[in-house]
């Protein structure tokens, strides 16, 4: 099994959680998102990262390959074996892809009015510190596919000049738990390491 994986990108760093907190042997290969190598562009006809490739099956997009490992590998399980707890956590991570990874993706690139997509990305973590704070993981007692989801993003925030204020207290919790989480650790490549470490 191999995982072409950018060492920075968030999407990649969702799927090398689940790696990591499934204990799978993969090959992570590295390669940078904006200059892929012709065989990622063979395997994925979007030319993107994470492309995953098992044999003959080829993955990309990160959501579907995280719920792939989740299946193949069950143990432990990531996402919730009732139906309706688990499309709960499917829509947790649609939500989280659409409001705050798309503000995040805005602010990376430098899109559009970036000042105003970090006030609004900041604000609605504000406004979720509650939810975050009601459980040990997000909406669960359990490490969730969910958490896979929002830890990289909130990893970044220094990085993206986000600085959360003291009535945020239960999002910083818990990204002070999550980000000492094993798997989370695990999954830290070095670009990724040296974004908090300054």
């Amino acid at each position: 099994m191999i995982l072409f994986s950018d060492s920075s990108c968030p999407y990649c760093h969702r799927v090398r959680i689940v790696l990591a907190e499934k204990g799978i042997a993969v090959d992570i290969v590295d390669v940078d998102a904006h200059n892929l190598p012709d065989e990622v562009m063979d395997f994925n006809p979007y030319g993107t990262v994470p492309t995953l490739v098992d044999r003959e099956l080829r993955l990309y997009e990160s959501r579907i390959i995280m719920e792939y490992l989740d299946e193949r590998f069950p143990h432990p399980p990531l996402l919730p074996v009732d139906p309706v707890a688990r499309a709960s956590a499917r829509l947790f991570m649609y939500r989280v892809e659409r409001d705050w990874y798309s503000l995040l993706g805005q602010i990376v690139k430098g899109v559009g009015d970036v000042p105003q997509a970090r006030k609004e990305l900041r604000e609605s973590l504000i406004a979720t510190a509650p939810v975050f704070g009601a459980r040990p993981f997000f909406m669960s007692d359990e490490f969730s596919l969910v958490d896979c989801c929002i830890a990289p993003l909130l990893w970044r925030l220094p990085v993206i000049g986000i600085e959360l204020p003291p009535s945020a207290k239960a999002v910083t919790d818990y990204r002070d738990r999550i980000s000492k989480w094993p798997a989370f650790e695990q999954s830290l490549s070095e670009a990724e390491r040296e974004m908090v470490a300054g």
